[in-house]
């Protein structure tokens, strides 16, 4: 699926304490005090629905959970949010910021829970109705520097431990080859400040803002 109209679909990646957060955030000021319509969404959640599944997907209680049943809900709630509101928002012409979206599943589901890669993607396929972002932006740390930033305050999937994150940032390394027309690798390390800058200096390459 591709918009029609001007509308961008940006999103954020990588391994929880990255910051990618912070930076969805900042694209969002600016692109709100810029004059364009945008808004953001965060996975899993997003929508009534979505933050239920979300509920149950981060609580401590769910720690006996399959890992299929992850990748099934992860990409429930993805399906839902894609459906509700962003979907909609670019059929209006809207900018779409989303601070995670199908490639954490491809990352956390595939490269840290081991699934098959290729049988997700066809899940995110089908889920995502085939929308694609038409930006990635990956802010890349190590895990040790992720997970000293995290310090106590982790989620089920936070709390894993390093060598899952690791896993996930190596498939978000192979991500990132793999989709290379689409994805943008910042350094996690720099200031906030100056990230955002490359981000909007990316932005601006590729016409998306003037």
């Amino acid at each position: 699926m591709s918009s029609s109209n001007n509308a961008k679909f940006i999103t954020f990646e990588g391994i929880d304490g990255c910051g990618k957060s912070t930076q969805a955030k900042l694209l969002l000021e600016y692109m709100n005090k810029s004059g364009v319509e945008t808004i953001l969404v965060r996975e899993p959640g997003g929508t009534n629905i979505s933050e239920s599944i979300r509920e149950i997907l981060l609580h401590s209680s769910s720690g006996q959970m399959g890992d299929r049943t992850e990748s099934l809900l992860m990409t429930a709630s993805r399906a839902q949010l894609t459906q509700e509101v962003i979907i909609p928002n670019m059929e209006q012409g809207k900018f779409v910021i989303a601070d995670r979206y199908s490639d954490s599943t491809l990352a956390y589901q595939g490269g840290g829970r081991n699934l098959d890669i290729e049988w997700l993607i066809e899940l995110n396929n089908y889920a995502t109705f085939t929308l694609l972002p038409d930006i990635t932006f990956f802010v890349d740390i190590r895990p040790e520097e992720a997970l000293r930033r995290l310090d106590n305050n982790k989620d089920r999937i936070e709390g894993i431990g390093i060598e899952f994150q690791t896993r996930v940032r190596k498939t978000y390394h192979e991500l990132a080859e793999r989709f290379n027309d689409r994805y943008v690798i910042l350094d996690g390390y720099g200031e906030k400040g100056d990230i955002h800058q490359k981000v909007l200096n990316e932005m601006r390459r590729r016409k998306f803002v003037s």
